[in-house]
């Protein structure tokens, strides 16, 4: 969209206002202008929200107040004061400025800036800043008619973009210039706008109030973009003055915007029940309640960082190993929201939610961590096995470290029976697998890892993993040790029912081995031979040593 009052060269100013090409570069906002534009900062001490540009001797102070003829690309969100600090530059300073829009101008007019600027500075006359509005917008070709002009400063050049530079600008132009990354504004500095527009004999001159529940909805409409808030705040003061009443109620903020106000306090205790029922919602499969869920957070204006981040522990927390695949999506949806923000990762973090939803569950990760800290901080903790021990320094070997160790890769089988726990948790089993989703194969594979590995030690020597139902932990109601899992296998789910669970990694020789084989913890060979001779039958393939629990580690590992 074309900035207000921003006049290009083919755009002639109206009477009495400078044109272009003047040393204002931009009219006076008219007394019927917008309140954004109204309300535009007129120094740098009214800029708010960008504090990291604003130190002395930082190059955005130096381009407003003329001390330096440094180009500069300007790239944030929308309503993060871009064009506020165009504004700044061209009232600020005895330059020459000029203001494009790359909506509306071309090559012809770039070069018609550049002549007259090399034309001037010939003159000796002041230099000339020219401001390039969504310069991304710009092509290639004219991207490059504005190198050399830069590259001797016959221009200073100051623009402005909403896309990342470093996919939408020439390589060129952009080692030409500095870079400076405006934030979005966060909701203290947009409710300070609020405030201050209110009040402001520019803005509403305090002849409205606003009730502390509306500027709450105000500042949630921004999503980061003040102008959005101001002109939701001007259409709310007319509505509130149409109705003769001198403050702007939360029903008057609804009504003059036509969005509902989401009862969601992002530090309150609606924040902590709607990702507790968000949470819930998943974790029982309800996939149309998590998306409810979803939906009322981003409505609302919750950070989707904090949203992302509870993804990517449910999947460890709820789904685990039923569905591998689940921590995969989640940790990408994560990615997603970092690299492109909203409002387009809102899609990919709606697409993790039916993912994880639908995933069959297990807490089994959970319940085995839990487990295994318990033991732990009991004070079961005894020394590190001697041949496990770190083998590398001189003198090492005379302590006795290493000694003994067997590099499972040097067998076979890929899995040879040796101790890798301390003596004090010896034959413990903390991961206990359920029978869903891909965690099924699981269940049938690893009391064989197991009898190869303790070469027939005793199995579990402590009481057994708790598996009641989960009370809930705080805030989103886990996680919470021995909490139960929720719901089975998903029927036609690809995860559960198709290669993952059919193909050869799963299905194959890895998983069914020798028919008869004895799946029970703790049990012999069906043939009564030792438990590496059913590993070499082929109960575990040969060279499986990363599912052997400990086969792919070497000396010096931790």
């Amino acid at each position: 969209m074309e900035m207000e009052g921003l006049f290009t060269l083919d755009q002639p100013a109206p009477p009495g206002v400078p044109a272009a090409g003047g040393s204002a570069g931009f009219p006076a906002p008219a007394a019927d202008s917008p309140l954004a534009v109204r309300m535009r900062p007129a120094s740098l001490d009214e800029l708010v929200g960008q504090d990291h540009l604003l130190a002395p001797g930082a190059p955005l102070r130096q381009l407003v107040a003329g001390g330096s003829p440094i180009s500069v690309i300007l790239w944030g969100p929308p309503g993060s004061g871009k064009t506020t600090i165009a504004h700044l530059v061209a009232g600020a300073s005895d330059r020459r400025f000029v203001a494009l829009s790359a909506l509306s101008a071309g090559v012809k007019d770039v070069r018609a800036v550049i002549d007259e600027a090399r034309r001037t500075r010939r003159s000796g006359g002041s230099q000339t800043v020219l401001f390039i509005d969504e310069v991304h917008r710009f092509s290639k070709t004219q991207q490059d008619s504005l190198l050399a002009a830069v590259e001797d400063r016959t221009v200073t050049l100051l623009a402005a973009t909403t896309e990342n530079p470093y996919f939408s600008v020439i390589s060129p132009l952009l080692s030409r210039c500095v870079l400076l990354t405006l934030q979005p504004l966060d909701d203290e500095a947009v409710r300070s706008l609020i405030r201050r527009a209110t009040r402001d004999p520019r803005g509403l001159d305090g002849t409205v109030t606003v009730a502390p529940d509306a500027e709450d909805h105000l500042v949630r409409l921004s999503t980061g973009d003040v102008r959005k808030s101001l002109t939701a705040l001007e259409a709310a003061a007319a509505s509130a003055v149409a109705q003769g009443v001198t403050e702007i109620d939360l029903a008057t903020a609804e009504k003059a915007v036509d969005v509902a106000a989401v009862r969601y306090d992002r530090d309150g205790d609606a924040h902590y029940d709607v990702i507790s029922a968000f949470i819930k919602s998943m974790r029982g499969s309800d996939v149309d309640a998590s998306l409810h869920w979803l939906a009322r957070m981003l409505v609302a204006g919750e950070d989707p960082r904090f949203i992302a981040r509870r993804l990517v522990i449910f999947a460890s927390e709820d789904v685990g190993m039923a569905d591998p695949g689940a921590l995969q999506t989640a940790a990408a949806a994560a990615q997603a929201v970092a690299l492109i923000g909203l409002p387009e990762a809102q899609l990919n973090l709606a697409q993790a939610v039916v993912h994880l939803a639908t995933a069959p569950k297990s807490n089994a990760v959970t319940t085995a961590l839990s487990a295994a800290m318990e033991d732990v901080r009991a004070g079961r903790a005894g020394p590190v096995p001697r041949h496990l021990r770190d083998a590398h320094y001189p003198g090492s070997r005379g302590l006795g470290h290493g000694v003994g160790y067997r590099y499972p890769h040097d067998d076979p089988r890929g899995v040879v029976p040796q101790q890798y726990a301390p003596d004090d948790v010896v034959g413990r089993d903390y991961y206990r697998p359920t029978p869903h989703g891909a965690e099924r194969a699981l269940a049938e594979r690893l009391p064989k890892l197991r009898r190869a590995v303790r070469g027939g030690a005793p199995v579990d020597a402590g009481a057994p993993v708790d598996r009641s139902p989960a009370t809930g932990g705080p805030a989103d109601g886990g996680p919470a040790a021995g909490g139960s899992t929720a719901g089975g296998p998903v029927a036609g789910r690809p995860v559960v029912d198709g290669p993952v669970l059919d193909g050869p990694v799963i299905d194959g020789p890895v998983v069914d081995g020798p028919p008869g084989g004895d799946a029970s913890a703790g049990g012999g060979s069906p043939s009564g031979g030792s438990p590496a001779d059913e590993v070499a039958a082929g109960d575990v393939a040969a060279g499986d040593g990363a599912a052997a629990g400990g086969g792919m580690a070497t000396e010096g590992e931790q």
